[in-house]
């Protein structure tokens, strides 16, 4: 089992910039960060594999950055650039094996609780 506890959501100027913290209990291969928007389904909008090779959504790309604090087990996501689309609640989740070629929920082992960010304009 791992625990997954994020945090450093809040409420952000349109064009600003927020960082999400994703503390683990143990490291996995793959770590992501997914989130749900106000009336919309969860998309997953960033990957990172153990070997650091990092993948982002369409939405979010050149934005958005994944990193990984091995020595911390801490995942972090940098939000740059935000727009009110880019609101809704973050997750993180983490699978075992290697991160898959796409984006999908089954695909993932293990979900933390989840912070909210709101993007004003």
């Amino acid at each position: 089992q791992v625990h997954l506890v994020e945090s450093g959501g809040g409420s952000v100027q349109a064009g600003g910039s927020v960082r999400l913290s994703c503390r683990y209990s143990r490291w996995t291969r793959c770590m992501q960060w997914w989130r749900q928007s106000p009336g919309k389904e969860r998309e997953g909008v960033a990957s990172i594999d153990i070997d650091g090779s990092a993948r982002y959504s369409d939405s979010v790309q050149g934005r958005f950055t994944i990193s990984r604090d091995t020595r911390g087990d801490i995942l972090y996501l940098q939000l740059n650039s935000l727009k009110p689309e880019d609101t809704g609640m973050y997750y993180c989740a983490a699978r075992e094996r290697s991160c898959p070629s796409r984006f999908g929920q089954s695909d993932l082992d293990y979900w933390g609780q989840g912070t909210q960010v709101i993007v004003v304009s």
